[in-house]
């Protein structure tokens, strides 16, 4: 996360999928408090759930030792997650889409696919290690890009 934001708070976890709930339970206690819908959490969590799953299986390689950081921001407008690992990173346009031809029967791409199509942003840093999603409570007249992009 780049600037410390007032209301901003940061989560380093081990790298283990059995401490996904108790970190999304914190976060969850905020969105509820700014009154979003069942909709949009729903969406957070699935979105939060893949990205944190990848973080410690693609991004960590399940190394007990690493571990995940999560930075989030929720406000009465956005909740705005960032999701970093130990890993060495990937590059997401190299992610064949799960939807065309071939990949239809291949696992690896689907967690993707779902975290573009129920977040407003996604974007990941250059070493791809690190991920920003943001869902907007009230979806701005401008288009949204969902792609992938490296900043």
């Amino acid at each position: 996360m780049g600037s410390k934001l007032p209301g901003s708070h940061t989560i380093d976890v081990e790298s283990s999928t059995s401490v996904t709930s108790q970190v999304w339970e914190q976060i969850l206690a905020e969105i509820r408090a700014k009154s979003y819908t069942t909709e949009d959490i729903f969406a957070v969590n699935l979105a939060f759930e893949e990205a944190f799953t990848n973080a410690v299986k693609h991004g960590n390689k399940m190394d007990p030792k690493k571990h995940v950081q999560i930075d989030y921001f929720v406000d009465t407008e956005k909740v705005e997650i960032w999701i970093t690992d130990e890993g060495q990173g990937f590059d997401p346009s190299k992610i064949p889409d799960p939807r065309s031809g071939k990949n239809l029967y291949k696992p690896e791409g689907r967690g993707l696919l779902l975290i573009r199509s129920y977040m407003d942003v996604v974007e990941y840093n250059r070493k791809g290690n690190s991920l920003r999603m943001v869902r907007y409570k009230e979806k701005p007249t401008l288009k949204i890009s969902t792609e992938v992009r490296k900043v």
